[in-house]
């Protein structure tokens, strides 16, 4: 079964509590997503530590029960 937008998020907040989440489903299907994050904790990490923070957040859900994800990370103005 795909995960629900709103879990995917909730997870993601659980995980970096300040984080901005947005969550697009890109085909309509519940399996394709893209995300923003921001969050100040990705401060001075670089792209791959910032992504495999989000990832670990989703609890290795990705490549199963969450097929696809976007994934765009960034720390705020």
């Amino acid at each position: 079964m795909p995960m629900a937008a709103d879990e995917i998020a909730d997870m993601i907040r659980a995980a970096i509590p300040d984080a901005e989440v947005e969550i697009t489903d890109l085909a309509g299907d519940g399996d394709h997503y893209a995300a923003r994050v921001v969050s100040e904790s990705f401060r001075g990490l670089n792209r791959v530590a910032q992504q495999r923070a989000v990832y670990a957040a989703l609890g290795g859900r990705m490549g199963g029960v969450l097929h696809a994800l976007q994934l765009t990370t960034a720390v705020p103005n």
